[in-house]
This record gives C-alpha cells, structure tokens and sequence, in this order.
C-alpha cells in the first residue's frame, strides 16, 4: 500500500514538473528573465562545475582508450582507435556523464534551496510580495543549465579525447598522427550538434526537475533531504530514458563514419 502511494506521489510530481517546464517556456518567450539571478546560476552551474568535469573526463576518456586499444591493437584495427573513442565521448559519454555530475551537483542545490524556502514559507512571501517564483527562481536556473551545459559537453569531450591521446602514445606506442587523423575522419559537425542538442535538453531537465521538486516539498527538514534525494534520483533516471529517444532520434540510418577511411 505504501509503495503505491509513493508512486503516486512520484507520478503527481512527475506531472507537476511538466507544468512547471511548460510555464518556463512561457516566460521565456515573453522575455520574463531575471538576468541577476540567471548570471549567479550560470557561474555556479558553469565555471564552478569546471574542475570536476574535467577530471572526470580524464578518468573516463584514459580508460575507454585502455579498454578499446587492447583490444583492437589485437585485431590490427588500431589505426580508428581515436575515432572510436571520439565518437563515443562527443555522442554519448560527455552529454551524458556531464548531466550526471551536473544533476548530482546542481539539480540537489536546486531541490535543497527552494525546498528550504517552501517549507519556510519564503515562496508565500514572493507572493506576498509580487513576485513570481517560476520568474525569479526557476527560469534563471533552467537558462543557466541550458546555456553552461553545452560548453561543459565540449569541455568533457576534449579533455577526454586528450586523456585518450596520451595514454595510446604512451601506453600502447600508438602514433600520434594516427590517432588525431582518425578523430577527424570519424567527428562530423552533425556528430557536434548533436551532443549540443543533448547537453541543452540535459540541463533544462536538471533544473526543472531539480526546481519542482523542491516547489512541492512538504513536511519541514527531513521533507527537504527527501525531495533532494528524489530529484536526483529522478533526474538520473530521465537522463537515460531521454538519451536513449534522443540518440534514436538524432542518428537514423546506417553510420557513415567508417565510409570516411
């Protein structure tokens, strides 16, 4: 019984948070942007994520390079060792893995701050006041994920296409001019865009899960790690669900990228 009451409650914060991004497109097209606020969250969503994007970006592009080049150095195929790991950085693994760390990083920010406002009744002071919460909290911290995700995607990408280089030259003797030639024969501009695509819609999801459910926090202090653990949990869970529609969507067909060679 008490698990179909949870899921109902998931399911009926689920749907607020469709309403909720429904309203920040809204107010966005009706230019209704606190640019204070917005620059505040585009700093600690972009330069502050920095560091700890990058880093994870060394550890995952040095491994997928140790793991692949083994195995295709063993098959004679390491001449697209550099293109295999490029592509699946800039396609999936930088769009995704970013989102990750910006959900566990932003998204909880998100539901703990105006969590602690809603049980502390500052949202029915902004009321009280005049002013619009989807306005003054909620738009600013959809634009800041939206616009700091894609350049932490390129940022993730490159530091792991870097991490990748080093090890195949040092570790496995790889050629240097190889593995840069394969990357360019593999990336295309689509490949570029598509990731740009993800990174948007990543961090639009990020903030409006991250703000709606800290809008429909209830029952004081343990009511807000509550929804904190649940809009991450949320979060990371959408993120697979729509990478998964969005890489069906955006590569049909049969891949071009061997054609290259």
């Amino acid at each position: 019984m008490s698990n179909n009451l949870g899921l109902n409650r998931w399911l009926r914060r689920l749907w607020s948070a469709i309403l909720l991004a429904g309203q920040v497109l809204v107010h966005l097209l009706r230019g209704r942007i606190n640019r204070r606020n917005t620059i505040e969250q585009m700093q600690a969503a972009g330069p502050a994520s920095l560091l700890i994007t990058g880093v994870a970006a060394l550890s995952v592009g040095s491994v997928f390079t140790i793991q692949v080049a083994r195995e295709f150095l063993r098959f004679g195929a390491g001449a697209v060792v550099g293109g295999v790991l490029v592509l699946a950085l800039v396609r999936e693994l930088a769009p995704v893995i970013a989102a990750v760390l910006l959900a566990g990083r932003m998204g909880s920010a998100f539901a703990a701050e105006i969590g602690t406002m809603r049980v502390t009744e500052q949202i029915d002071a902004l009321f009280v006041l005049r002013t619009d919460p989807v306005d003054y909290l909620v738009v600013p911290r959809v634009l800041a994920c939206s616009l700091m995700m894609p350049i932490l995607t390129l940022v993730f990408a490159i530091a792991g296409t870097l991490a990748g280089l080093l090890v195949a030259t040092t570790v496995f003797g790889m050629s240097q001019a190889i593995f840069i030639n394969s990357v360019r024969q593999f990336l295309s501009v689509w490949d570029l865009i598509s990731a740009m695509i993800k990174a948007v819609v990543f961090g639009g999801l990020v903030a409006v899960i991250g703000s709606s459910w800290g809008l429909t926090t209830t029952g004081g202090a343990k009511g807000v790690g509550e929804s904190t653990t649940a809009a991450v949990v949320t979060t990371l869970l959408l993120i697979f669900v729509v990478n998964f529609f969005l890489s069906g969507l955006l590569f049909q067909g049969q891949g071009s990228a061997l054609a290259n060679l």
